[in-house]
């Protein structure tokens, strides 16, 4: 007597189905392989976090203290903008163009698809993150206390999680222009109120409140834990384990609110 194999299930929070790992792998490929026939857009995702921390460092040539105070803290927001903006747009453009549609005609779960988006993208994230890592310790001399392995931990979350805001906000979206126009309203409150600008127990109590809901915040307090002690802190496990906590939240509401087409 012959059994045949069936193919590897996961059960996951994606949309509340189970997630079919072959199937995921295969999604993760077919969007690799089409980003590697559009290098804007990888040029987009990988250069530009690096392009900006370059300029940055050179705008303020003359005190350096001041890249290594904020530095650390845009080398986890720049990577979070570029893939929600580029996840966002690629997402939506699926959809758009029917391929959507037709994928979902197949037996491809939504929890499937999105994983397949996130596992993709998350592989250009690695790259990403390590690329401007190593750019910002190595060759601009950004000066941390703790390891970089850690800001490139940091790093990679906030990469992941933009990327699942990117695919959380496409479902929303009827075109690529309201696409980009998210991101007023999804990442530049959270860029104002993250404590970059200033310290969040110094803001108003109301906007304080509003800032230890919002992930942003807890990513620019991981990285200014490796900036200011030698190992890796409590705290610090915290703040990466709600960034991360956050991205897998909106990816499962990403696959739940996945649209097969845009009306």
């Amino acid at each position: 007597m012959t059994t045949t194999a069936t193919p590897t299930t996961t059960a996951g929070p994606f949309g509340g189905s189970a997630i079919n790992h072959s199937r995921t792998t295969a999604t993760a490929a077919r969007v690799l392989r089409q980003l590697r026939h559009d290098p804007r857009t990888i040029a987009l995702m990988i250069l530009i976090p690096c392009v900006m921390l370059f300029l940055l460092r050179y705008v303020f040539d003359g005190s350096p203290r001041t890249f290594d105070s904020i530095g650390a803290s845009l080398l986890g927001i720049f990577p979070l903008i570029t893939m929600f903006l580029v996840t966002s747009i690629a997402t939506l453009r699926e959809r758009t163009s029917g391929t959507l549609e037709r994928l979902l005609a197949m037996p491809l779960g939504k929890g499937d698809l999105i994983a397949g988006y996130a596992l993709a993208f998350g592989a250009l994230a690695i790259i990403q993150s390590a690329l401007a890592t190593g750019l910002a310790v190595w060759f601009l001399g950004l000066d941390v206390t703790g390891s970089p392995w850690l800001l490139l931990l940091v790093a990679l979350l906030d990469a992941l999680l933009g990327t699942a805001l990117g695919l959380f906000v496409s479902a929303f979206a009827s075109s690529e222009f309201q696409a980009v126009q998210f991101m007023p309203a999804v990442i530049f409150p959270q860029l104002l109120l993250c404590g970059l600008f200033t310290p969040r127990s110094a803001m108003h109590p109301a906007l304080e409140a509003i800032s230890d809901v919002l992930p942003m915040s807890y990513a620019v307090d991981g990285m200014n834990e490796v900036l200011k002690h030698t190992d890796m802190t409590a705290t610090f496990v915290r703040d990466a384990l709600i960034v991360a906590g956050c991205a897998l939240l909106v990816l499962a509401l990403g696959a739940a609110t996945l649209r097969r087409r845009t009306p």
